[in-house]
């Protein structure tokens, strides 16, 4: 239970540390109150991690092999990422106008969704390796760790001098973690003979 606690935190940590600037400029918008970017992030995380864990069910088909190259994915995110931090560009971002109310909630949980391909890539293995027990302890590993990500974002915005090291350096060290992630999933699956046999 602990190993997937801890593996849950590091998906986690791994696929939102950027969500983290989009939840900073949502806060310092004085349009969007503080519990519409709540609802609209939960809405957006519940959003990614469903559309995830459909995605993991053709583990009910698959020999765990071949769902483990899933694990290949979070690798080849990790490596665009690093190919862009050498090009010097940095990933898009989706602006979303800010409206009231309902509307505003809805901007929070689109830019989520639009900012979450790499949590599809990366929780759909990771899903698809685990026991029912299992992804439900991740779920809710996942919801704790969004009320922390929320709650950071919100200080951070009151002490905007401390958010500097991050958006200056926090970058670097996200497409080690997805890879590292990724080469987790393909040897716990066994995955790497298959890609030797390849050869």
């Amino acid at each position: 239970m602990l190993s997937t606690i801890g593996a849950a935190i590091a998906l986690f940590v791994a696929t939102n540390i950027d969500d983290i600037f989009v939840l900073l400029g949502f806060f310092a918008d004085r349009k969007f109150r503080a519990s519409q970017v709540i609802i609209g992030q939960y809405l957006g995380v519940a959003a990614l991690v469903a559309v995830s864990v459909l995605a993991s069910l053709i583990s009910l088909v698959v020999a765990p092999e071949y769902v483990g190259l899933l694990g290949l994915l979070p690798i080849l995110i990790g490596l665009k990422r690093l190919y862009n931090l050498w090009k010097g560009e940095a990933d898009d971002e989706t602006d979303v106008p800010a409206a009231a109310g309902l509307g505003n909630i809805l901007a929070v949980a689109a830019v989520t969704v639009a900012n979450g391909g790499d949590n599809i890539g990366i929780y759909t293995p990771a899903f698809a390796t685990s026991t029912s027990a299992e992804i439900t302890i991740m779920v809710v590993v996942f919801a704790i760790m969004v009320a922390i990500w929320l709650a950071f974002s919100h200080w951070l915005v009151n002490h905007p001098s401390l958010g500097a090291p991050i958006r200056r350096y926090g970058h670097i060290a996200v497409p080690f973690v997805l890879i590292a992630i990724g080469i987790l999933v393909l040897h716990e699956q066994n995955s790497l003979s298959l890609l030797q046999n390849l050869n």
